[in-house]
């Protein structure tokens, strides 16, 4: 299967999404699927690249610097407040009902069955923990300015050089 960007994934066959991004607003959309997308990733990795990008006026010619390159394994795509909500819930023997009502708080886009089977999987399967700002929108809104700074420093998060 080819890639199609505007199906969501460069490189479907490695599982790999590429995401271009100004360091002035690290961010980009992404299709929305499920909220399921938020707890346990998006389902795929990226390769983010970051530019700054100046303009010279007189000359009428632009300078990109590519600024960071950075690969997010899939598993730590998910949201980090929710991911990091969620297991401090779960190590603080939350049960479903907890769940269900962090859920609602984080206002997640789920109906009512989708919610409480979410709720069911994490008590089974603790959620890693994300790295990515993921957003509520009708696409997801994914904000890179803690994978810049994790990169590197977290395993799944590297910084290519």
């Amino acid at each position: 299967m080819r890639g199609n960007s505007a199906r969501g994934i460069d490189f479907p066959a490695l599982g790999v999404d590429i995401k271009v991004t100004s360091v002035r607003q690290p961010q980009s959309s992404c299709p929305f699927k499920s909220a399921r997308q938020k707890i346990y990733g998006l389902g795929y990795s990226l390769l983010v690249f970051v530019y700054d990008k100046r303009d010279d006026e007189k000359t009428r010619t632009g300078r990109l610097d590519i600024q960071h390159t950075v690969f997010v394994e899939q598993e730590q795509t998910a949201d980090f407040q929710t991911t990091t909500g969620l297991r401090r819930l779960i190590e603080n023997k939350a049960n479903r009902d907890d769940i269900l009502a962090f859920f609602q708080e984080r206002m997640l886009p789920v109906d009512e069955i989708e919610a409480e089977s979410l709720a069911d999987e994490a008590l089974r399967h603790l959620p890693a923990v994300g790295y990515l700002t993921v957003s509520n929108a009708l696409q997801w809104r994914l904000q890179y300015g803690r994978v810049i700074e994790q990169a590197g420093q977290v395993d799944g998060i590297l910084r290519l050089v």
